[in-house]
């Protein structure tokens, strides 16, 4: 048991230790908009990452789902991910 808690604190240390970072806007943008924008606006800015439509159409699919969640929901979820996100994927992208 201390020799796991002591691999968990230092990888824990090693991960996470930049803890007032800001995330990449391009993640908070991608992410406020797969919750927030109507469908067909959300469609155009799949378009940049040149996807296949069967993998467009899937986003889209679970973007339905999404769309029937209140609006206070959505933001909190939004706070949620992109904080979870940015400490797991640390150093995904720059936030300059």
């Amino acid at each position: 048991m201390r020799l796991f808690l002591s691999v968990l604190l230092v990888t824990l240390a090693l991960c996470c230790y930049e803890a007032n970072a800001l995330p990449c806007p391009a993640l908070v943008e991608d992410l406020s908009g797969f919750l927030l924008k109507p469908t067909s606006a959300f469609k155009v800015s799949l378009a940049n990452y040149g996807a296949p439509p069967e993998a467009v159409q899937a986003v889209l699919d679970v973007k339905s789902c999404t769309d029937n969640i209140s609006d206070s929901r959505r933001q909190a979820l939004i706070k949620i991910l992109v904080i979870s996100f940015f400490f797991v994927h640390r150093g995904f992208c720059s936030a300059e």
